[in-house]
């Protein structure tokens, strides 16, 4: 097992009403409050109306910046940091899903650092400072809600990347399943799908972790268990829940410590393409990518796709057997699983590796170059 530091300076209130918590949590911030929010489903089911009256409750005034995308880019994050700027806020509420949260800590960046935010996204400039930031979710999906990790895509240089500082950790997040129970199946699917890459981006790191291991196991399992159940009855309070703490575990570095890399996230970054190219929802671009990447990767990988195929059966099977076992839990729940079903087709494979031979996406532990960019394609 690796050195490790266990650090997550988040509090996290979970369950049915924390809305209520939110003045107290604001009492020490100042006036001016710039709140992040998507393209209108928190509105029609009446979540921002709860957070409004919140804020108002704490004597706060509200600066609105709405309409951030499924796949977040960095033009709105743009837009919303001159917006803080004009209106000097004191702190951000981020009330969505992962790509508002992630909006919100980007912008956080920025604003805090007078600082580009593509800029830093490229880690050509470093942020040293950051203002108080809450997150109330509406989605279980990507964990960042507990964690300093950020995506954001820039169609001007065609790349779709992540960021990741200490000071992007949300001060308090606000997890009620409640606010999930509005979510619809298609993309509480992508979620499913999210959720378990995250545990397996964190199972193919480098180093040995042991617990950490069976922690990736056991949340996986819990998926299983939960997911079709939920699919069947998307209104299940106990069900949202299981799946929105599976959720904030897999990626909250719980699943973490002790591995020599903190996740691998090849698989991530190549699927990250498919999403700049063609807006593809971002769990559906993983139910395809990570069995190809595993197939591809058989030889690179083969030792810890039997350890991981014991953990979930408890017998000691092939690897391809293991594959399996994700393809047709990716299968059963309605995901798509070939890059056919994502509606592209040859042509759009052929881009698709240019681009990837462009950008040269690799991961922290399985390295990637050409010759595994034409191997992963032929699997799609």
């Amino acid at each position: 097992m690796e050195n490790f530091t266990a650090y997550n300076p988040t509090q996290l209130h979970f369950g049915k009403n924390v809305i209520e918590k939110l003045p107290d949590a604001l009492q020490n911030t100042g006036k001016n409050i710039l709140l992040i929010s998507g393209q209108g489903s928190v509105k029609k089911y009446g979540y921002y109306d709860q957070v409004v009256q919140k804020l108002k409750e704490a004597g706060k005034n509200i600066i609105e910046f709405s309409g951030i995308k499924p796949n977040p880019v960095v033009n709105d994050a743009e837009k919303a940091v001159k917006l803080a700027q004009k209106n000097q806020v004191d702190a951000i509420v981020g009330l969505g899903g992962g790509s508002v949260i992630d909006t919100a800590k980007m912008v956080n960046m920025a604003y805090a650092n007078n600082l580009p935010v593509w800029k830093i996204m490229k880690r050509e400039v470093q942020p040293v400072k950051k203002i108080p930031l809450f997150v109330v979710l509406t989605l279980a999906a990507t964990g960042t809600e507990m964690n300093g990790a950020a995506v954001l895509q820039n169609h001007r240089t065609q790349e779709k990347i992540g960021y990741f500082s200490p000071l992007m950790y949300p001060d308090v997040s606000f997890l009620d399943p409640t606010y999930t129970l509005s979510v619809p199946k298609n993309q509480t699917i992508n979620g499913i799908i999210d959720l378990i890459a995250h545990s397996l981006e964190a199972f193919f790191s480098g180093g040995v972790a042991p617990l950490s291991d069976r922690f990736v196991a056991a949340n996986i399992l819990e998926t299983f268990d939960y997911a079709p159940a939920l699919l069947n009855d998307l209104k299940n309070y106990d069900l949202r829940a299981r799946m929105m703490w599976t959720a904030t575990i897999a990626e909250n570095g719980t699943t973490m410590h002790g591995r020599a890399t903190a996740g691998d996230w090849g698989t991530h970054s190549l699927a990250h393409h498919i999403s700049l190219l063609w807006d593809t929802p971002h769990g559906q671009t993983l139910s395809v990518m990570f069995p190809a990447w595993m197939k591809a990767m058989h030889p690179k990988i083969e030792s810890r796709l039997q350890q991981l195929g014991y953990l979930l059966t408890g017998k000691h099977i092939k690897p391809d057997e293991t594959i399996s076992i994700f393809e047709e839990f990716f299968d059963k729940i309605g995901a798509p699983i070939r890059f056919e079903q994502l509606g592209l087709n040859a042509q759009d494979k052929q881009k698709l590796l240019n681009l990837w031979l462009k950008n040269k996406p690799s991961g922290m532990n399985v390295t990637l170059d050409e010759k595994d960019y034409h191997k992963i394609i032929s699997y799609l």
